[in-house]
């Protein structure tokens, strides 16, 4: 009896497009909380449609998990849309900030070269501590960790990840689309609901 291949899990970004409601965040963690998933990184922030916000979501599991859970965040009432893909199908980036003793980055051109090759750029100088930040993906905010350790590094804090998904028209266009197609006297609060499946469409 031939044994099953055991089935992959990796990184998937999870974008939710939903109305701005106080609770919804907590409702959409406890979906993951219930099943004893761990969110790798948790993005909020405007989209590009006036009063839609949009949640970038990072977990590491199947496929098939993956897709019930952008079910069952669909099936909240304030949710309007939710894709998700893999990292090969986002560009994404993080922030990371780094603080570091003032003394060492001006006594070692080390120090410097170290952070120049590696995209970072001065945010603050201050007389007993030099704060720098770069953007990039995981790896590479990690390593210069590793690179800043051996000089004091003080401080170290990095951002939740932000995704733009490759291949999409976008959010706002498909919007506009369905208002073109079916457009309503006023704005209401919900309008889009009941007709999300024709509308939010990627």
């Amino acid at each position: 009896m031939s044994e099953q291949a055991p089935i992959e899990r990796q990184e998937y970004n999870i974008t939710v497009y939903t109305e701005n409601q106080i609770g919804l965040l907590n409702r959409i963690a406890m979906i993951f909380s219930r099943r004893k998933m761990n969110i790798e990184s948790l993005n909020t922030s405007p989209s590009e449609i006036e009063g839609i916000h949009r949640f970038n979501i990072v977990i590491h599991e199947t496929e098939e998990v993956v897709s019930k859970i952008a079910r069952q965040i669909e099936k909240q009432v304030e949710v309007l849309k939710v894709y998700f893909n893999t990292n090969e199908d986002v560009i994404w980036q993080e922030m990371a900030l780094y603080k570091v003793p003032t003394d060492i980055v001006a006594e070692k051109a080390k120090v410097e070269r170290l952070l120049r090759e590696n995209g970072a750029r001065v945010v603050v100088i201050r007389k007993d501590y030099t704060v720098f930040e770069t953007t990039g993906h995981r790896e590479e905010t990690d390593n210069l960790i590793k690179i800043l350790q051996p000089f004091g590094l003080i401080e170290f804090v990095r951002s939740a990840r932000i995704a733009i998904i490759k291949d999409s028209d976008g959010f706002n266009r498909k919007l506009r689309e369905f208002e073109r197609a079916e457009p309503g006297h006023e704005v209401m609060e919900n309008e889009f609901l009941n007709s999300r499946e024709k509308v939010f469409t990627m």
